[in-house]
Order: structure tokens, then sequence, then C-alpha cells
């Protein structure tokens, strides 16, 4: 199976979903628990709630691979995201519920961990470094929007509710601060039907947007991690709910041709 999907547009920018695979190798389902191959952590239907991007010509990566293989959106040496909090690793050993994702006995070795990074993280990496390298050089101008969801409620991470939309670019290192004023402005327009919203919050965006955002160099990242009780049942399993996505896709749209438009007045500018 391939490691990702990519499709080329012609438009300044790349769409990643590095979250919304579900595939994991025989070998390595074979060692893992029974509620980890349940695969709860997943950014269900990401894809599918995204659908829309098909009209707009843009770029777009999307994970095949779970995250339980490999998280792509962690720092390839596994630093924490952040500092203090509870965190998950690089090849993740607990569930978001800090249930065990392997059997006992089935503990990952630094030299596993090593060729998975390698086999699965690596090749991603250097497609996303690539198109945006390439946006640039074409455009002037290149974005990465890095497309996330999660329930609603995880206490390991936060308490109470999350906010639905939560917008972040690394506490504003990674992106323009006029761009994520403009995208703020969007989500607050949500309110007016029921969305609540976060900029900078409890995500601010995890390794892609910290890494890859440059705004003096002209490369501006934002993250949206997504309430998934928007737009789906958070309960397994998991289906998606179109008569609820149908009412948040179109404030996903919004944000994304915000963005767009926002790069092509600073082209012209």
């Amino acid at each position: 199976m391939d490691l990702f999907n990519f499709s080329e547009g012609s438009l300044p920018l790349l769409v990643s979903m590095p979250h919304s695979g579900t595939h994991i190798p025989p070998e390595i389902a074979a060692r893992m628990t029974e509620a980890a191959r349940t695969l709860p952590d997943t950014d269900w239907h990401i894809p599918q709630l995204y659908d829309f991007l098909s009209d707009l010509d843009v770029s777009i990566i999307q994970a095949t691979h779970s995250r339980y293989v490999i998280d792509l959106n962690r720092a390839p040496d596994g630093a924490a995201l952040y500092a203090g909090a509870n965190n998950t690793e690089l090849c993740p050993t607990s569930t978001f519920d800090l249930v065990p994702i392997y059997r006992a006995g089935e503990a990952l070795s630094e030299a596993e961990v090593a060729q998975r990074r390698a086999a699965y993280w690596q090749p991603y990496h250097d497609r996303v470094a690539e198109q945006l390298a390439a946006l640039k050089a074409r455009h002037g101008i290149a974005l990465l929007w890095d497309a996330h969801s999660i329930r609603s409620h995880v206490p390991r991470f936060f308490e109470g509710r999350l906010p639905d939309f939560n917008l972040g670019t690394a506490g504003g290192a990674a992106a323009a601060e006029d761009l994520l004023g403009i995208l703020t402005a969007v989500a607050r327009e949500a309110e007016l039907i029921g969305f609540s919203h976060a900029a900078n919050g409890r995500f601010k965006g995890g390794y892609i947007t910290r890494n890859y955002g440059d705004p003096a160099a002209g490369i501006h990242a934002v993250q949206l991690e997504l309430s998934q009780i928007t737009y789906m049942d958070e309960a397994p399993p998991y289906a998606f709910r179109e008569d609820l996505a149908e009412q948040v896709r179109p404030v996903l749209a919004g944000l994304v041709q915000t963005m767009l438009a926002w790069a092509e007045m600073e082209a012209d500018a």
C-alpha cells in the first residue's frame, strides 16, 4: 500500500491530512491490543469532510497508515510538543484514554522506532517539503493547512469540552499575524450558527505546523483541530453524519478560501 495519497493543484496551498489513515500492517496489528485495533484516535472521515477541496485546485497529501504506526505530526527525535503536559509519542504506546496499544511483551525497541521513522515518517515529510518548495518557487508564497480532528472530550489533554474550531500557528511563529486574524474572524462568524472557536489555545499546532511554517520566508502554516462532535458520532463505529457535516463544511470551505484570498493579495502586494 502507498504510504500516502497525493494530488497536485495549481494554487499555492497544500492541505495535509496526517492522521486520517487507518491501515496497519498485519505484522504490527498482530502485536496490538484489541482496543487499539479499533483505532479510536483516528482523525475520522477528514477526506470526506473536506471533499470540497477537489473544486479548489489545491494540493492534497493524505496519509494512508494509522497514527499508531507512527505519528506524522511529531518530531522525528520524539521531542514533546507541549512541555509539562501529557504528550503522545512518535510511535504511540497508549491511546488517548491511556489504554496500552501493544500487548504485554510487545513493547517497541529504539531500533524499531528508527525503522518506522525511515520507512513511514520520512517519505511523507519529504513530499511535504518538496511541495512547499515548489509552491513557493511558483507563486512566491506557499500555504500549508494541516487538517485534524479529535473527540470533543479527552481528559488526558484538556478539561471539559474542546471548542469546535481550534486554529493554531505555533503561537504566531508559523503564519503571519494578519492571516490568523482573518481566519479567526471567519471562525467568529460561525458562532452565529452555533460553533465555538479558539486561536492558539490548547492546540497550537503540531510538528508539521511548527516545522514548516516560516512567515519570513513566505511559508505560512496553520493547523485546524476540529471537534469531531461537529460532523460525526464520536462513539464506535464512528459514523460520518452528513446532516452535521453539511453545517460545518461551509465554514471549513470559508476558512480555506479566505486563506487563498489572503495569499493572492500578498502576492500582488
